[in-house]
């Protein structure tokens, strides 16, 4: 078994209003506003609900993983809230940050230091995260754009600015 498996994570049916978010959170507009009002809000839903709610998974039906890496700058722990992709037995990151022009932080985290923590619906495993190889970050794409058609979008945005990360997810052994 893989760590996708292992954490139950997966992507769930979606309803009309969450096909109707995806397209808008793929939009230019959308890219633009969602970091802005989505990513605050869902860190304050899920502090209130203690874990319980994630905006994602109820608006977008986008599993939502929490994904604990070490501030590159304060060495310090730094949690933050990313959609995975399935990807063979495991699950792999893309740092699209909704099409914007800097590469996230927790990307930059794990390319510092590439052991990191995830949890989903209660479990945590301890994990370490390597950039994915050519063939690797091709299919992992194909994968994200099957699974949410924005990252195609966000590609296209970011294209000529910055590479987007992709990492592949391995378990980790803790001493």
């Amino acid at each position: 078994m893989g760590i996708a498996a292992d954490l139950g994570y997966a992507y769930p049916r979606t309803n009309v209003l969450q096909r109707l978010v995806r397209w808008f959170a793929s939009t230019r507009v959308g890219a633009r506003t969602t970091p802005h009002t989505l990513v605050p809000l869902d860190r304050l839903t899920s502090r209130l609900s203690r874990g319980r709610i994630s905006l994602p998974v109820v608006l977008a039906g986008l599993p939502v993983l929490e994904l604990t890496t070490t501030g590159r700058k304060s060495g310090m722990p730094r949690r933050t809230h990313v959609i995975a992709i399935p990807f063979e037995e495991t699950l792999a990151l893309l740092g699209t940050n909704f099409g914007q022009p800097a590469t996230p932080a927790w990307a930059l985290n794990l390319e510092a230091d590439p052991r990191a923590t995830v949890a989903y619906h209660g479990t945590t495993r301890a994990v370490v995260a390597r950039p994915a190889d050519d063939a690797q970050r091709r299919a992992i794409h194909a994968n994200a754009e099957e699974a949410f058609a924005g990252t195609a979008k966000y590609e296209q945005m970011v294209h000529g600015r910055r590479e987007i990360r992709t990492f592949v997810l391995s378990d980790r052994e803790e001493p």
